[in-house]
Order: C-alpha cells, then structure tokens, then sequence
C-alpha cells in the first residue's frame, strides 16, 4: 500500500478558490442531520473526475464550491459489487462479489457466527438473515430508508419492478442492457441480504424505482431519513458509449447530477436537515487508506491485486457544510457507514466499527 500523502500529492485539490480546513483543531459536535441522501457512481479515479480535464464540470468544479470536496476518499475493493455491499453491512469483499456475482449464489459460511469484527466467513452472493444492513438498523430504530434504483423494473422479462432480484442460483439477466433498461442488480446492494428479499413486501416497498423520488420529496414527512440512489449502467458514468448512444462516462455522470441535485437540494427535507453524499464505488487502482482489513481467508485482497479500491472523492452538500470546503483526510465506504450509523444513534456494522476509523468531523461540517 502506499503512503496515504503519496497517493493524495499525485492530483491537484480542486478548485483553487476554496479553502483547506485543517481537521483536529476543535472538538466537533455532530450536525443535526436527518434526512441523508447517498447517490453512488461509478469506477473513476479522483485525478480523472476532479482533475484540471474533468468531464464533469458541475461535479467537479460546481458542486465543491457549494458544499465539501473529500480530497481523502476511498473505495474499498474491486470490482463494484463489494463496494456497494460495504457501503450499507460494513462486509469485506470476498471472492463472489468481486467478481459482480453474475450467478446469484448464496453466501456460504464457513463459521456459523460472525467474527469479531463483525465479518460472515465465507464466500457468495447473498447473506444470510444474521448478516444486518443499515436498513434493518434503521427501521429497528423506527426510522424510514428506501433504495432509488433507475430503469428498475423498465423490462420485466429481466427483472420486476416489485423485489424483482434474480432466483437463487440463477444467473443475472440485468448484464444484458437495454436502451429502455440499463438497470443492474451489482449496483443494487439491498438484493444480496435475506434479511430483505425474504420479505417481498418490505422489499418492494422500501426498493422502488427512482421516478418515486420526485413524489417523496414533496415533503420532509415523506422524504425517508436514508435514501440510496443508483443511477442505471449509462448515468453512473459505468459504460461508455451507453446502448441508447448517451456517451455514457463522466459525461452522462454530469448531465445526470445537474438534473437530479438541484431536485434533491431543494426539497424541504433537505432545507431543514438534509445532507447529499456524492462519491464512486471504486478507482482505477488497488490503493487504500484507513487501515483496511480484508475479508479473514479470502482468496485475494480487497483490491484484487492490492489493499484497497482506489482514491475516488466524495463531494458532500449540506446546509451545515459551508461551501468551498475542502477536506483532505483520509475516509472511504466503512467510514461513511460509521459516520451515518453514529449519526442516527445506531450499532457499527462490520469494518465501519473498526477502531482506527476516523469519520467525518469539523474538517467536512463547517457551517455556524
């Protein structure tokens, strides 16, 4: 691995105009956010996305001046999946989700408790009912999530609308793209826990399409405390060119975030306490930060060929952040989970309860 600052000296921070805040100087008390919104892209490297040539102006340069740029952040693994398991149960990439899972296989264990740190032994796809997400914590705790998935459900031969994750065992059709439906189930973390797909009726409720989105945003009473959005194959910046000739990429990632952040940022529940986390899933390498832990026994380091998922940054909006902020401590996907599970009074998941943490602090939250 190397050194967090070698990596971090190899890209300009972004915009010249914005301010360095150098974490650790005060004690920092937790903003009273309630309402969290997670919109996730896909596989770019911070140099790329946040570099003097970036395709994506409005993420790179627009967005910062309105919020926190996170120079210090990280994926956890490669390819997708893993990342996305990570960012809401806190599991270490293991052979299967490194792979994507194109067979929807279930998880098997080696031991038949969790580990210490919190880690089902093992490999495969789908966890069992004692592997938790963010979601069941949530809703133990009698506040509301929903997962925003575009195209979901746009070809029902595919996969449906209501809970529609392929059958156990099964392959995954959502590989295939269409120009109506560039959904994909990697890019969907809730589908790999039984602890939802058990309940087909919880699960539909709580993973709709993102044309739900407009609709609860209406109100801050129907906004959900946590929503997790996934933009389809095309607007997370995964293909490039798209099967609907969109030039995917950066590109389609921008045009995307210009049409959906303004809806989000003006919405009541943002005004009141809202707070958009903007990142990637992965990078273009295997480097890592925050002393991360691979899976006990696993084949191969999270990385595949390395520690970690590569630098991405993350941009944060949020009435309690002034914008202009960059920050340049180091945080990746367990650090997110902590930081949300902190916020909402909840247990650490997994690696996201690992000592050496650090989440974020007076460094990101800077507005009085």
């Amino acid at each position: 691995m190397q050194p967090f600052g070698n990596i971090l000296g190899r890209g300009a921070i972004a915009a010249a105009a914005c301010s360095l805040v150098v974490p650790g100087a005060l004690v920092h008390r937790a903003p009273p956010v309630r309402h969290v919104f997670l919109l996730v892209l896909e596989n770019e490297s911070y140099d790329i996305t946040f570099g003097a040539q970036t395709k994506a102006p409005y993420l790179a340069r627009t967005l910062p001046q309105q919020g926190a740029l996170l120079a210090g952040y990280f994926g956890i693994g490669h390819s997708s999946l893993d990342n996305y398991i990570a960012m809401i149960s806190g599991q270490a990439p293991n052979e299967e989700t490194q792979g994507d899972c194109g067979t929807f296989t279930e998880f098997h264990l080696t031991a038949a408790q969790l580990d210490p740190n919190g880690q089902a032994l093992g490999s495969g796809c789908v966890y069992p009912t004692m592997v938790k997400t963010i979601a069941d914590q949530l809703e133990a705790a009698h506040l509301s999530w929903k997962g925003y998935m575009e195209d979901l459900g746009g070809d029902p031969a595919k996969e449906a609308a209501a809970c529609g994750h392929p059958a156990i065992g099964a392959k995954d059709r959502t590989t295939h793209r269409e120009p109506t439906d560039q959904y994909a189930t990697k890019h969907n973390p809730f589908f790999y826990f039984h602890s939802l797909i058990d309940d087909p009726a919880r699960c539909t409720a709580h993973v709709v399409n993102l044309s739900q989105l407009p609709a609860d945003l209406a109100t801050a009473a129907t906004t959900p405390n946590y929503s997790f959005i996934t933009p389809n194959l095309c607007h997370d910046g995964h293909d490039t060119p798209c099967v609907d000739r969109e030039p995917g990429g950066l590109v389609s990632a921008n045009a995307f975030l210009e049409h959906w952040v303004p809806m989000i940022t003006s919405s009541p529940a943002f005004k009141q306490d809202g707070l958009l986390i903007i990142t990637f899933d992965e990078g273009l390498d295997p480097a890592a930060c925050c002393g991360e832990k691979g899976l006990p026994g696993a084949a191969h380091p999270p990385g595949w060929s390395g520690p970690g998922g590569g630098r991405v940054g993350a941009v944060l909006l949020s009435p309690f952040i002034t914008g202009g902020t960059v920050s340049a401590e180091p945080y990746n996907h367990y650090s997110m989970l902590r930081w949300i599970e902190d916020l909402f009074g909840l247990a650490s998941l997994g690696y996201a309860g690992d000592a050496q943490l650090t989440t974020f602090g007076a460094d990101v939250f800077t507005a009085r």
